[in-house]
């Protein structure tokens, strides 16, 4: 198989290049390394990175920024956002833009590059004690009154699987527990967001809560 492609941007050089290295070495394709915000987003409409690992902080545009940029490509790339900061705010801002997942800097080598592979392939993937804050915020915000238009109609392996999104669970969680290959979990998901007019998990996820899928 291909090697995963990923894009890393941090205005810190040896932060920058260390990461980059890290990725290299364990056989992802760097396609690019960017220290600024706006070049970072010229850069990957050109080379499509499936992965791009971006700090909050940048000397230009904030990666919040960067990732709404990033998400809204033609070809989209999922963003893992590796920030100094776990701050409540920050997490949420980052997801709410269209971030997959969000680690802590402080995370192991082995930890940070196994998050980039499940990236790339769709699953949420977080610092420990930081996933249960943001499932926190999905209620919260499907509790918020919302315009209901008429729900287009699901298949029950679709709702099945909107159901166990609701509540958590990673997409590979989600193929052990109904014993689907990945990809089929993933294929199901994007024909929900399609069916559904969604963009992200974030509103995927809003949406399961607002229809009630997410209580047993």
């Amino acid at each position: 198989m291909a090697a995963i492609r990923v894009m890393v941007v941090d205005d810190h050089p040896m932060w920058r290049d260390a990461v980059a290295r890290d990725l290299a070495e364990a056989g992802y394709d760097v396609v690019a390394v960017c220290g600024e915000g706006r070049q970072a987003v010229r850069i990957a409409a050109a080379v499509r990175p499936q992965v791009a690992v971006v700090d909050l902080r940048l000397p230009d545009i904030s990666g919040v920024e960067v990732t709404r940029a990033l998400a809204g490509l033609e070809v989209p790339a999922r963003v893992l956002v590796l920030s100094a900061s776990g701050e409540q705010e920050d997490v949420l801002e980052a997801v709410k833009a269209g971030a997959t997942g969000y680690l802590v800097k402080s995370a192991a080598r082995e930890e940070f590059l196994d998050a980039v592979a499940r990236t790339a392939e769709g699953d949420a993937v977080f610092t420990p004690g930081l996933a249960g804050l943001v499932l926190g915020e999905y209620r919260r915000l499907a509790a918020a009154p919302a315009p209901a238009p008429d729900a287009p109609r699901l298949t029950d392996r679709e709702t099945e699987i909107l159901r166990l999104v609701a509540k958590g669970l990673t997409y590979r969680q989600i193929a052990e527990r109904l014993v689907l290959s990945h990809r089929t979990v993933q294929n199901h998901v994007q024909n929900t967001l399609g069916k559904l007019h969604l963009h992200n998990r974030v509103e995927l996820v809003r949406y399961a809560i607002e229809k009630g899928l997410d209580t047993p």
